[in-house]
């Protein structure tokens, strides 16, 4: 092959496997880190801004690992082969499509893991020991997500907490070396808002997940239960986000992320009337919004209540 070819070739794997990681979803993880940094802003009046920068790199490591596991550990059990697939479920498609090998897959999701665990120990050095407990359980939710986790009967609570409440915990404490109560309590709507990301995308997945042996809450509740608790989930992501704002733990400018209701009404009208996967394609799509916008405007309230 000529060096043109090869070098061709080496493109074409560095972008398939850069395709693996699923991109289009790492956006959650920037949202996070906005997030996280605002109210670290917020409470402390500045940030160190390659800290944050560093922080988000190693989170969207972790975010890209738990993608590629999963689609490694869903191809190796046959459950990709019989998900249907949407923009939001059903894995990368590489793997059916044989554009990436399993070992391939595999070597993705430990490689952003252990360079993310290089951050984490870089941090952990810098700003103390009170970060490690936060990064051991998130690696083991990481490693145990798609091999354990998705059989317990409530597999969401580990996306809530792996990819909603611990970064935000953690974007403070690697500005502070410290946690603090309000910070803590801030978090609770991110874990709610990724664990109802999760919820919902599981609807199209509920009868491939229950062939491999998989009980999300689709499967353990039925789906009208289901819709129910993302339903009022979702409530108390704006019932909190008020509270807050009235017991002065988020600014006033937070109440900006009310604006998105309408999208959280439609998302849960939509999965209360779950029939077919057209019409859940449209739920996935409001829920996407909500969970990413809900938490920007937060953000951006933070940073407004430090600014003005």
């Amino acid at each position: 092959m000529s060096s043109i070819g090869k070098g061709s070739a080496a493109i074409t794997n560095i972008k398939l496997g850069f395709m693996e990681t699923r991109p289009q979803f790492l956006i959650l993880s920037l949202v996070l880190g906005l997030l996280g940094s605002s109210i670290a802003f917020f409470y402390e009046g500045s940030i160190h801004i390659g800290h944050a920068f560093l922080a988000c790199l190693g989170l969207l490591l972790c975010h890209a690992s738990v993608n590629s596991l999963n689609d490694y550990f869903d191809y190796r059990s046959g459950l990709d082969l019989e998900t249907p697939k949407t923009p939001f479920s059903g894995g990368s498609g590489l793997l059916p499509a044989k554009a990436v090998t399993p070992r391939q897959a595999l070597y993705i999701g430990l490689g952003s893991l252990i360079t993310a665990g290089g951050i984490g120990i870089y941090f952990t050095i810098v700003k103390g020991l009170g970060l490690l407990p936060l990064l051991l359980v998130g690696a083991m939710l990481i490693l145990l997500y798609t091999s354990l986790i998705t059989r317990l009967g409530w597999t969401e609570w580990a996306a809530g907490l792996g990819l909603g409440s611990l970064p935000i915990m953690g974007f403070y404490f690697i500005q502070t070396g410290e946690y603090i109560l309000p910070v803590i309590l801030a978090s609770i709507p991110s874990g709610i808002l990724v664990h109802n990301l999760l919820l919902a995308n599981e609807f199209s997945d509920a009868e491939a997940d229950r062939r491999s042996g998989r009980r999300t809450l689709p499967i353990a509740m039925g789906y009208r239960n289901a819709s129910i608790v993302y339903l009022g989930l979702t409530a108390l992501v704006y019932v909190l986000t008020i509270a807050y704002v009235a017991a002065g733990i988020m600014p006033l400018w937070c109440l900006a992320a009310l604006a998105t209701i309408p999208w959280a009404i439609k998302a849960s009208r939509g999965l209360m009337n779950y029939k077919n996967l057209t019409d859940l394609i449209k739920v996935m799509n409001n829920n996407v919004l909500v969970v990413l916008v809900t938490q920007a405007l937060l953000g951006l309230g933070y940073l407004g209540g430090a600014i003005i």
